[in-house]
């Protein structure tokens, strides 16, 4: 299936519109904010920023319902905001506090949300997906009809394990949508250069997988294309691949410099098809809200992302006894 155009669906209403744009916005301003504090030490370690992609994951947790699970890669912290985890203990377990969600231990790649059903970031390339397929066998074992989404990169696509990963979901019928943001760079190799498939998505077809491909610079597009996949997954037709085409505006890292692409591109990239830009397009022409209105959400957004920044400085580091908690769990 060819990529979709940006969708101009009236079945969304100026409310979700509205929450789409502010979802988005909240992501892209806190991984601005987070690149600043990496920029002042404040932020050690790998920092990964989701700046350009945020509407996979904002279309995406528009078809989640409660109980549905999600497992990513390192580049996390914009699945976090979108899955409803607060801003501030996102900030400072990034800055390696006791306020963060893992106890400032996990830091930007390897924090958790059990109540959120967030089952983290993960360093290893490609490492997350198989756990996606075991969360998913979980929800098929107990008889619901919960979800999995299981994102991965491009780059992951050419590993190993994601191809036994397909096998075993497919073979069981796992209830797991794998969602491969596909933003054409593994680390600094083009996808032209790693890979002679057209698509990500039709690999699965070896294996009978369903799948798409979408854009993924359209937050309307990406929740079309879920709303297909995760009901695929509810009525218990197994799996589903989304291959959703987005582009990061960043580096691989904020220890990237991006020289393998132009300027040139990503600037046209960010003139055309800017994911925020698109919402703010339709809410203004079609009259869903007014510049005062877009003006009080970023006034909002800032002030969220500016009070997590200053809640990760003021938060305590954690105690060196925490070295030792969390190892084990206690067995009955």
């Amino acid at each position: 299936m060819a990529a979709k155009k940006p969708a101009q669906t009236p079945n969304v209403s100026a409310e979700e519109l509205l929450g789409y744009y502010r979802e988005m916005l909240l992501i892209r301003r806190f991984e601005e904010k987070a690149g600043q504090l990496y920029g002042m030490g404040l932020i050690g370690g790998f920092c990964h920023l989701y700046i350009g992609q945020e509407a996979v994951v904002v279309g995406l947790e528009a078809c989640a319902k409660d109980g549905d699970k999600r497992v990513t890669s390192y580049r996390d912290h914009g699945h976090m905001l979108a899955c409803g985890m607060d801003a501030k203990g996102v900030m400072a377990e990034l800055t390696g506090r006791i306020g963060g969600y893992s106890k400032g231990k996990g830091g930007s790649m390897h924090m958790f949300s059990k109540e959120k059903h967030f089952y983290g970031g993960h360093g290893i390339v490609g490492a997350q997906v198989p756990l996606g397929a075991g969360l998913a066998f979980s929800d098929k074992y107990r008889g619901n009809d919960n979800v999995t989404f299981a994102y991965f990169g491009d780059g992951a696509s050419n590993q190993g394990q994601v191809y036994e990963t397909y096998n075993m979901a497919e073979l069981w019928d796992l209830p797991v949508v794998f969602v491969i943001e596909n933003n054409q760079y593994a680390m600094g190799t083009s996808m032209k250069r790693s890979t002679k498939s057209t698509t990500l998505y039709g690999r699965g077809a070896a294996y009978g997988i369903a799948g798409e491909e979408v854009d993924g610079m359209s937050v309307l597009a990406v929740k079309e294309a879920g709303e297909r996949a995760v009901a695929h997954c509810r009525a218990g037709k197994g799996p589903y691949i989304l291959e959703v085409k987005t582009y990061r505006y960043r580096g691989h890292s904020m220890s990237d410099p991006a020289k393998y692409r132009t300027r040139e591109e990503v600037q046209k990239m960010k003139e055309e098809r800017d994911p925020i830009e698109q919402i703010r397009s339709i809410l203004l022409t079609g009259s869903h809200a007014s510049e005062d209105d877009l003006k009080a959400i970023d006034k909002e957004i800032k002030d969220i992302v500016n009070e997590s920044a200053e809640f990760a400085k003021t938060s305590p580091e954690p105690d060196l006894s925490e070295l030792w908690t969390d190892i084990y769990a206690e067995a009955n």
